[in-house]
């Protein structure tokens, strides 16, 4: 369902509020207090429309309006709304009286929120600055670990013998010896033992002649 438009616009005068039209608004809010603001215009004997009347009245002419910056009290009373409640400025501004909330948008915007970052709090979440830098930095160096273990190499490649092994009963093959001599140096300080651990599965080699190596 869509609202019904205050005015048909059609006419009306657009622009800064002049002081005479200022005047007759406020004249006539005090005689004869709020009614319809639809109404408003018309009685008051103003080309504008309803909802900028009601705009021009309650962020600058009504009597109990508060001007200028924001007090010590006001000022940790909106810090710690805006945590509750956001960016709702009109239910902030309904704690504060004589306020308004485009008022106190501004002077969030302008002067709270540069106060907080230089307190080393963040106006969005009211949470310690250094906390998020060290979590993103933890992020970091986690993603890196695992970066580095999906992406590390085999320091020590093995090579085994490409030609098939001899299935003899006392010989070794005659490329057994130089398959044994490619096995990384690392490799082979780890001792015979390991070696005979690396190369088991071949069951082509026969003890005594790795050990004549």
């Amino acid at each position: 369902m869509v609202r019904q438009p205050c005015c048909d616009k059609v006419g009306l005068k657009k622009g800064p509020w002049t002081a005479d039209e200022d005047k007759k608004l406020f004249n006539f809010i005090l005689t004869n207090s709020q009614c319809c603001w639809r109404a408003v215009p018309k009685l008051a004997g103003l080309l504008r429309c309803g909802k900028s009347c009601r705009l021009r009245w309650t962020n600058y002419l009504r009597p109990d309006l508060k001007r200028g910056l924001l007090s010590d009290f006001e000022e940790r009373l909106v810090i710690d709304l805006h945590a509750e409640l956001g960016n709702r400025w009109s239910k902030i501004a309904s704690h504060l009286p004589g306020r308004t909330d485009n008022d106190i948008k501004n002077q969030w915007n302008t002067h709270i929120k540069k106060k907080l970052k230089k307190m080393g709090i963040d106006p969005v979440t009211h949470q310690p600055l250094q906390a998020e830098v060290d979590s993103t930095i933890s992020t970091d160096d986690s993603q890196n670990d695992a970066w580095l273990v999906n992406n590390s190499e085999t320091p020590h490649e093995i090579l085994l013998p490409s030609s098939s092994c001899s299935s003899g009963g006392g010989a070794s093959s005659p490329n057994a010896a130089q398959s044994i001599e490619k096995v990384n140096t690392n490799t082979r300080d780890q001792g015979f033992g390991d070696i005979f651990d690396l190369l088991g599965d071949l069951n082509c080699f026969k003890f005594d002649s790795l050990l004549s190596i």
